[in-house]
């Protein structure tokens, strides 16, 4: 009788890596002879949803997850823990590691309720909380920056060359009218978006009392008013926000209350006390040094991209190499959350002439830079690439043009030093020449089709932002191209065809 597996995925932005681990693991198990069934959860929420009879049922659970899962349903099931990019490298591994690992979970003595997803708790659990508290802020970040493109789209009045001569709305006009609301909208997501990034980090650190405070919190400390300061706090308030309410609720969820009153501990006791706590934090301690930093570090920024040429390229190239080097892991979210938050942030402080784009847009130009330079290495050097590596450069190619990295992870994986040189190297050459050539991304698809799908300020209008991001993809083609060796098969089949011709 076949031994049975069910297994749950995620990661911090629920596109591609939850789905690339999930179909992995399906892969692998389907290969091994097992019955295996994945409940993916994705943006979208959970899907292939896992039934009490399927864990009754299941020899092993298999947690694959950059975010926090709650695994107390699978109580009393052997449980293996590890993060998704354990199983788009090699699922066959990490299912016969699994078995051999795998610990009953909520056995005597063992901790019930939340679990720290990853392989090394100390190491991962910072980044594991930013992480979830980014996956709750995605859909807020798209739907927002979809919003205010279609405002700018309106809003911007370009001349023959592509510039913006004159920027704003006709509200006379039921057009413009809409547009300047929809454009309010828009900000308004950018404004909510760092609360709720706070809230869900301070939520994957002690669970949904935390939420309310950091919530508030995050608002108070980017609130230059409240703070009576030049600017917010940005990102790194939120995060240090969030961290303080996640630990503090956490120690007073430890108080043993009295009985009379734990019932509303966790929807009003801990709540209040924390938001209280918090902003008195934010308005005498943290609140007006972390402003004055971040004031300091976005002048910094405008003055180096006013005062020196080679400024804005060296950021673009450096934001670029990022994205290209870890394909959605840390050093790639550091770099996308780097660039929203310098253009968020300048936006909200110098107004839309005068904010700060080059990190935003390299990162941009690069995103898809990764995953298209391996689709085109496949067809300009066809000898180099098995059968089934051409196939998932199909899939390859369908993810790069929507702008997701993830897409080369399979590549990388089994090619990893020639790889990550490659798209490294091309995607600092997107980033670098988006920031040299003067491009501002406001908005939509960071790939080849950002042109037509977006807003983008170039040059040359639709065409400069191609090149840009067409020289990193090909750039990263030609690496590939050069460093890996010819496949044996294939060099045998062309003699073989040669010798029949």
């Amino acid at each position: 009788m076949s031994k049975k597996i069910v297994a749950v995925t995620a990661c911090a932005a629920g596109i591609a890596h939850t789905y690339m681990a999930a179909e992995s693991i399906e892969q692998a198990a389907k290969k091994k002879g097992y019955e295996v069934k994945v409940e993916t959860n994705g943006a979208i929420g959970a899907e292939n949803e896992l039934t009490n009879e399927d864990i009754d049922n299941t020899d092993l659970v298999i947690v694959a997850s950059d975010i926090k899962i709650d695994p107390i349903r699978f109580t009393g099931k052997p449980l293996y823990v590890t993060d998704s990019n354990d199983a788009i490298d090699d699922s066959e591994v990490l299912i016969d590691k699994a078995f051999e690992e795998a610990q009953v979970f909520g056995k005597k003595g063992s901790k019930v309720g939340k679990v720290q997803i990853g392989n090394d708790k100390e190491k991962t659990t910072v980044l594991t909380h930013i992480m979830s508290g980014i996956s709750y802020m995605v859909p807020m970040v798209i739907a927002a920056g979809l919003i205010l493109t279609i405002a700018n789209l309106y809003a911007f009045q370009r001349d023959d060359m592509g510039r913006i001569v004159e920027w704003g709305f006709n509200t006379s006009t039921q057009m413009g009218f809409l547009m300047s609301k929809l454009f309010d909208v828009g900000q308004a997501g950018f404004t909510l978006m760092i609360p709720l990034f706070a809230g869900f980090t301070a939520n994957s650190i002690a669970d949904k009392p935390a939420i309310a405070p950091a919530m508030i919190g995050a608002y108070l400390v980017n609130d230059p008013e409240f703070l009576d300061a030049e600017a917010g706090g940005g990102f790194i308030g939120a995060i240090i926000v969030a961290f303080i309410v996640g630990y503090m609720v956490k120690a007073l969820k430890k108080i043993k209350w009295p009985k009379i009153i734990q019932p509303i501990v966790p929807i009003m006791i801990i709540p209040f006390i924390a938001s209280a706590i918090i902003s008195l934090i934010v308005l005498y301690i943290i609140g007006n040094p972390i402003a004055s930093g971040m004031d300091a570090l976005y002048s910094g920024l405008t003055a180096l991209d006013s005062n020196y040429t080679g400024a804005p390229i060296i950021l673009g190239i450096v934001c670029g190499a990022m994205i290209g080097f870890d394909l959605g892991g840390p050093i790639n979210k550091t770099a996308l959350v780097f660039g929203t938050t310098v253009f968020t942030d300048t936006l909200a402080k110098y107004g839309i002439n005068d904010a700060n784009f080059v990190p935003g847009t390299a990162t941009q130009a690069a995103i898809s830079v990764a995953p298209l330079g391996v689709w085109l290495a496949t067809v300009l050097f066809k000898n180099k690439f098995t059968k089934d590596e051409k196939v998932s450069a199909s899939a390859t190619f369908g993810m790069g043009l929507v702008g997701v990295t993830e897409g080369a992870i399979p590549f990388v994986a089994a090619d990893p030093i020639r790889m990550i040189i490659a798209n490294v190297t091309g995607s600092a050459v997107a980033g670098g020449l988006a920031a040299a050539t003067g491009c501002r991304f406001f908005g939509g698809i960071g790939s080849p089709l950002g042109t037509f799908i977006g807003y983008i300020e170039q040059p040359i209008p639709f065409v400069t932002w191609i090149f840009c991001v067409c020289a990193g993809i090909l750039v990263t083609a030609l690496l590939i191209g050069i460093m890996r060796k010819p496949i044996e098969d294939n060099v045998n089949m062309d003699l073989e065809e040669s010798y029949n011709g």
